[in-house]
């Protein structure tokens, strides 16, 4: 946000530099991001973080100068001087939409004269990059850059009827605004509306058919509380941003209303001249009561390490606008103000006597009591899967980063995108960041040949960094394995693996081909539809590429869908107390018919008494090869688990499933 440094000085003295106002600001939580200078006056820019709406406005920043230089705030009155004639007889207005509009006021100035803004007022808009356009309207742009209340002032005799109405768009509707764009506004939208049309889009714009002008006599002035959440929707539905609905998505001061309304009237009495309509047009709801909060001092010294003297906690407490409601030795209860919504809990005002008392003044070395935190589910699911390979047989490996350009070529299934490349590489010529981890499992499953280690059975859970346009890139938590035992070995560790996680649904796998794999020999895993891994033998190439000497099986899968779909907590199921019957089957079908579509075939037709499946063998002979067949033998385990089940039972569910397979794959059982 950007603040004038001489308007910051009408609301509290500082005898200071620029320089040390803006130091102290940014050690208190303003950042300071730079200065300009504009005329005689200095353009000071200042971030602002999303909680902090109160600071939105020159006074904002100024009361907290005033807490940190310990000075009086002088804060202008807004009293202005009414007429006789009362507003309720001159307008109305009805509030339809109290969902996306809390509260509603407006005013009416008759007999204003429109011109051309003082200079002491264009200066100051100059300053901070807003443009001078005339008298009233400069008005309330200054006074929303005052206090951060927006306000709007509507063309009173062109409002139809002579009054507002809020309520939400219309399927249809259109508004012209004053950008003399026109945007559609519709359900969900707060529209402000005369008696006939749109005059506004509520908290973003107003409208081209109701802003004031050279020929405007009478100002209809509206201040309003609009919900938050329904201006950030409209504002990005509607690709429209303003002052107004920047600072109205954070949520303003609600006791800030009313008195932004009559600050603007009493500037617009004093440059435009007129008569204020006596009383004000409020509706909508009251401003909640702020719940007050227990500061238990003992706190400070066990979450900051130091301790702060109780009269300087409740200095700090009150100069921040906090009303002491009771003061004790141990502990101090507030009531926050009104315009300070981000204080709710103690923590917030530990924060606030930190930042005030300086954070500067905690030492570097202080010790602070540390309290455990919960294991996050990704930590919680990472645990599991070492847990698991271990027990599997596998070493967890740890590698670099960023790979040579050869190696980061050699295999890259998730993105086409370049890698990104590191100016300074790592080790010799290993600059690009990885797409992928199995290039660098590889590499150590050289490293171990080198060494002569006749097992290599290794894992690796790390980041892959996927380049993206004009960004950063996406960082991919994944799990790759890399394991001397053959195809049917690696996916059975995936297997095992899925059901330590109770990951539902099945594994399914999809044909896939890459030179980094072996023709024939690598599949995509895919859960639910989606794409989770890649698994496969190395093909000779690469394994002479990579420099191996024996076989060797990788695979890779997505860490994050796996988190989702775990389940860590454990169920209790009794020991079943009826029976189990096996039944073997030998199929002859198709070579090219995959065991994955067989299983889920067999798993569908036995239904519920299928306790188990297993895969024992494929036979071939020159017979079968010639006609393109195989012989696959397989075994279920048949239980019901509610009564005993009899052999003509199984048998039922064996045809069942010799029929599924041949009704689906052409398969026909043959003799064991």
């Amino acid at each position: 946000m950007l603040v004038s440094w001489n308007w910051i000085k009408e609301y509290v003295s500082l005898d200071v530099p620029p320089a040390e106002f803006e130091r102290r600001l940014m050690m208190a939580g303003l950042n300071h991001e730079s200065s300009e200078p504009v005329g005689d006056d200095l353009a000071i820019d200042l971030e602002v973080t999303s909680n902090r709406p109160d600071c939105l406005g020159h006074l904002g920043i100024a009361r907290e100068a005033a807490v940190l230089f310990q000075q009086p705030l002088k804060v202008p009155p807004a009293s202005p001087r009414q007429g006789k004639q009362d507003v309720a007889g001159m307008t109305r207005v009805d509030l339809e939409c109290p969902q996306l509009c809390y509260r509603y006021t407006a005013r009416v100035l008759t007999g204003v004269k429109v011109g051309t803004s003082p200079a002491w007022l264009s200066r100051r808009l100059a300053t901070i990059g807003v443009a001078a356009i005339n008298n009233v309207v400069d008005v309330t742009n200054y006074v929303l850059m005052e206090c951060g209340q927006p306000l709007h002032a509507f063309d009173f005799n062109r409002l139809a009827g002579r009054r507002i109405v809020v309520r939400e768009g219309r399927e249809g509707e259109t508004l012209l605004a004053i950008d003399h764009k026109s945007y559609p506004t519709g359900p969900g939208v707060c529209v402000i509306a005369d008696a006939e049309k749109p005059v506004g889009i509520g908290g973003v714009m107003g409208g081209a058919n109701s802003e004031v002008t050279s020929s405007t006599i009478a100002v209809l002035l509206e201040s309003a509380e609009f919900a938050p959440l329904s201006i950030r929707n409209t504002a990005r539905r509607l690709n429209l941003h303003s002052d107004s609905s920047y600072r109205f998505e954070r949520g303003l001061d609600p006791e800030g209303v009313d008195w932004a309304s009559r600050r603007a009237c009493e500037l617009i009495l004093e440059l435009a001249g007129g008569e204020l309509a006596s009383g004000v047009i409020d509706v909508g709801r009251r401003p909640p009561a702020r719940q007050p909060i227990v500061l238990r001092l003992g706190q400070l010294p066990r979450i900051l390490g130091i301790e702060i003297q109780a009269a300087e906690v409740r200095r700090i407490m009150e100069a921040l606008g906090n009303k002491v409601v009771a003061a004790e030795e141990r502990q101090i209860e507030v009531i926050p103000p009104s315009w300070r919504r981000d204080l709710t809990r103690e923590i917030d005002l530990i924060e606030e006597a930190a930042r005030i008392h300086g954070y500067e003044a905690i030492p570097e070395d202080v010790s602070v009591p540390m309290s455990p935190s919960a294991e996050r589910k990704q930590d919680r699911v990472a645990s599991r899967v070492r847990q698991t390979l271990t027990a599997l047989g596998y070493d967890e490996a740890m590698t670099l980063s960023a790979v040579e350009e050869g190696w980061s070529q050699a295999f890259s299934p998730w993105t086409d995108a370049a890698p990104l490349v590191s100016p300074t590489p790592i080790l010799r010529r290993a600059d690009r960041l990885r797409r992928s981890l199995v290039p660098s499992l590889l590499g150590a499953r050289r490293t171990n040949e080198a060494a002569a280690n006749t097992v290599i059975e290794l894992f690796e859970i790390a980041k892959i960094y996927l380049p993206k346009p004009g960004g950063l890139p996406d960082e991919d938590l994944m799990l790759a394995l890399t394991s001397g035992g053959d195809f049917f070995e690696v996916k059975g560790a995936v297997e095992a693996l899925l059901a330590a996680l109770k990951v539902q649904p099945g594994l399914e796998v999809r044909d896939f081909a890459h030179d980094l794999l072996a023709a024939g020999r690598a599949v995509e895993l895919v859960l639910g539809g989606d794409r989770i891994g890649l698994l496969g033998e190395v093909s000779a190439a690469a394994r002479e590429q990579f420099e191996l000497r024996g076989a060797a099986t990788v695979a890779e899968l997505r860490l994050t869908p796996l988190v989702d779909l775990a389940q860590l907590v454990p169920h209790y199921r009794e020991v079943p107390s009826t029976p189990a019957i096996v039944r073997d089957l030998n199929l002859e079908l198709t070579e090219r018919v995959r065991w994955s579509d067989v299983a889920a075939a067999v798993r569908v037709a036995a239904g519920a008494v299928l306790e188990q499946l297993d895969f024992k063998d494929v036979y071939h002979n020159d017979e079968l090869t010639h006609r393109g067949e195989k012989r696959l033998l397989l075994s279920v385990t048949l239980r019901d688990p509610r009564a005993t089940l009899t052999s003509g039972q199984a048998d039922e569910v064996r045809d069942r499933i010799v029929a599924a397979c041949g009704q689906r794959f052409g398969a026909r059982l043959q003799a064991s």
